[in-house]
């Protein structure tokens, strides 16, 4: 049993890990959708319709949801923490770069790199928390990593909204970059080196393959990973798009003034450390559903045509879909067991594939349904979400540390 003299050296390196990670996922959220609110922006310059502006976002997640595998497998062999430091850095010099090209398609393919540069970070970060923080601080932890990216998803919208009212969205798009290049700095910096990390030098992919396909023939992980598909489906489908609504005929509203809005952000911020702690009592299945209720309502407000209401039904999706996220990545962490990385792996795969896939999809239901189609194609999509929510809650206990999970990696049923 660790002494007391243990316990108390080890809380000031948890404090860093939670700090590092903050910071870490400030820098992931900011960089993947800072172009967002620049969608807009795009289909002016560019002369471009909805879904086609949406590219720089759809591409770089979809990339992101790949290189997500090549990083975890890595990251089995070349360790955590440096792994993480050189994704968040190649990243935002990717990103950088990305704000002066002057032909849309290079803009594109240096996002698209982005995307993958940036893998390694949501790859690793669960695995290394739950490597070296003990269970109790896990669900916390994870909240306040989650936490992280809706600060940096809120921040960047709202920086780069502000900024390109007053200086263009090139100058702001290089600016964020900028920041997050200080970041990754910070993130290294705070990081302690890994102390449980167990290198794997005879990982071949026969080794990757075997323990993604037993994770792939537990059917209740898949009911898992169709919260993330469908939740992060949902959740970019009504960022990516509410630009267009909000500043064309109907509301008319300015960058600046759209940027504000996007701080409902905060909202993310608290329910999502707020529901690691909650998780960590009650089960994740609870929470989980509790956040898709909320992420449900808020979509059917948005559909509204009432300004107040629609901004009201945005701080619902947010602060539902934290909840839902955070309570879920914390979950599959647990139940990841001997092979934690290549079950983050799949969920974010998952998450990802459901940010650039179904973000594309509903940029078709806006060019030929405006919102009503992308509000009902979100409400279809938490639908499924609920439902993965439910069958979970019954079938799969979370109150005990593994449920009814096998402790090894499951078996073909």
């Amino acid at each position: 049993m660790p002494s007391r003299s243990t316990d108390i050296a080890a809380q000031p390196a948890s404090g860093r890990i939670r700090a590092a990670f903050f910071v870490g996922g400030f820098a992931t959220f900011s960089l993947l959708y800072c172009a967002q609110p620049l969608l807009p922006e795009f289909a002016r310059e560019f002369h471009l319709d909805a879904a086609t502006s949406s590219l720089p976002v759809s591409l770089a997640t979809a990339c992101l949801a790949l290189s997500i595998f090549c990083a975890g497998a890595l990251s089995e062999n070349l360790g955590r923490r440096g792994l993480m430091f050189a994704s968040i850095l190649c990243a935002a010099l990717l990103n950088f770069a990305a704000a002066w090209m002057p032909q849309w398609g290079a803009l594109v393919a240096l996002r698209a790199l982005s995307g993958i540069a940036l893998g390694g970070m949501p790859a690793v970060a669960m695995v290394y928390m739950a490597e070296e923080l003990p269970a109790e601080k896990l669900g916390a932890a994870t909240g306040l990593y989650i936490g992280g990216n809706a600060f940096g998803g809120m921040m960047g919208r709202i920086a780069v909204g502000f900024l390109t009212d007053h200086f263009g969205w090139r100058i702001a798009l290089a600016s964020l970059s900028a920041f997050d290049l200080l970041c990754a700095i910070g993130f290294v910096l705070l990081l302690p080196a890994s102390r449980n990390f167990v290198r794997k030098r005879g990982a071949d992919l026969k080794y990757h393959f075997g323990h993604w396909s037993a994770h792939l023939r537990n059917k209740y992980l898949l009911w898992l990973f169709v919260i993330p598909f469908c939740e992060m489906g949902a959740f970019v489908s009504v960022y990516n798009y509410i630009g267009f609504r909000l500043g064309g005929a109907e509301f008319g509203l300015s960058q600046s003034a759209l940027a504000l809005i996007f701080g409902v952000y905060v909202f993310g911020i608290f329910s999502s450390s707020l529901s690691g702690q909650l998780s960590d009592r009650i089960g994740r299945g609870p929470v989980v559903s509790l956040g898709t209720i909320a992420a449900f309502v808020g979509v059917a407000l948005t559909m509204t045509h009432r300004l107040a209401a629609i901004i009201l039904g945005i701080a619902l999706l947010t602060a539902g879909f934290f909840v839902a996220h955070s309570a879920a990545s914390a979950w599959v962490s647990r139940l990841g067991h001997s092979s934690k990385s290549h079950a983050a792996s799949l969920y974010l795969l998952a998450y990802y594939v459901g940010s650039s896939v179904l973000g594309l999809a509903s940029g078709w239901c806006w060019e030929h349904g405006q919102w009503n189609a992308v509000g009902g194609f979100c409400l279809l999509l938490l639908a499924f979400a609920s439902l993965a929510a439910r069958v979970l809650r019954k079938h799969a206990d979370d109150s005990k540390p593994y449920g009814r999970f096998a402790p090894h990696p499951p078996r073909s049923e």
